[in-house]
């Protein structure tokens, strides 16, 4: 089991009237009818996120492209967010002095 259908699995599942889908496989090599359905979904490009709203319209083209993406309701998308947000590591700005130590010593 992959670390992100683990934590999909730790997240309670409640309905929302918004549903964030993500591409998670590629488009090429699948069926015209599939990649027509991801067109009009707006997906376009593999770990692209969108947000639609929860109707039977759009649960119908989920369904039918259900092996090629990833659904989660909004909370379950906001604590995914957060979870990234905190292991994201925090690293110093780098400072690059340009003047070359034998360039400074020579003017003075």
């Amino acid at each position: 089991m992959s670390a992100f259908n683990k934590f999909k699995a730790s997240v309670p599942v409640a309905w929302s009237p918004n549903l964030y889908i993500t591409l998670v496989r590629g488009i090429p090599g699948t069926r015209r009818l599939h990649r027509h359905t991801l067109e009009a979904l707006r997906l376009r490009k593999c770990n692209r996120t969108v947000m639609r709203w929860n109707t039977p319209t759009v649960r119908g083209m989920l369904q039918q492209v259900k092996r090629l993406v990833v659904v989660e309701t909004e909370e379950m998308f906001k604590a995914r967010k957060e979870n990234e947000a905190k292991h994201q590591a925090l690293r110093p700005p780098i400072v690059i002095n340009h003047l070359l130590a034998s360039a400074t010593d020579s003017t003075k």
